[in-house]
């Protein structure tokens, strides 16, 4: 059995000059870059192969992350289903100057589980255990049915 919580993966990274834009704000590319490695950690944690970023949900910058602050990522597997995994991660900003620590984004990540010509691969299950893991299974299972809608309506859309 793999529990939810075997897949929680915690990253910390220092925002540097060379990562903020021209009023020292943390760039929006890079935290997402940091968004989806901390994610496709946490989903290869279950999976035990590389896994492929399929999508990510509502990604809003809730406040800005300024140079010098300390950036803490946490990813956690939220459910499995066939092919692919919901991955939620939580960003924190921590001015090392105040020790003040404040929520700046969270996001959900799908990846899908790929072999080595491209085909989805089954994933195994994730058991989640606390209440709160209880929560976040439930509730990813709605979200996947919101993206399969929403898949659906662009691929309509296209044809």
């Amino acid at each position: 059995m793999i529990k939810v919580s075997d897949s929680y993966t915690e990253m910390t990274e220092l925002v540097l000059p060379n990562d903020t834009n021209s009023l020292g704000n943390l760039l929006g590319g890079k935290l997402m870059f940091w968004i989806d490695i901390c994610a496709a950690i946490s989903a290869m944690r279950v999976t035990k192969i590389v896994c492929v970023t399929a999508g990510v949900d509502d990604l809003i910058f809730l406040a800005p992350i300024r140079l010098g602050d300390a950036v803490k990522l946490k990813a956690i597997v939220n459910r499995t289903f066939n092919s692919s995994l919901e991955v939620g991660v939580d960003v924190y900003a921590e001015n090392m100057s105040t020790g003040e620590i404040r929520h700046s984004n969270s996001a959900y990540l799908t990846f899908v589980c790929v072999d080595k010509q491209g085909k989805p691969i089954p994933v195994p299950e994730v058991s989640p255990i606390s209440p709160d893991e209880k929560r976040k299974f439930d509730a990813a299972l709605h979200r996947r049915e919101e993206r399969l809608r929403k898949k659906e309506i662009l691929k309509r859309q296209s044809s």
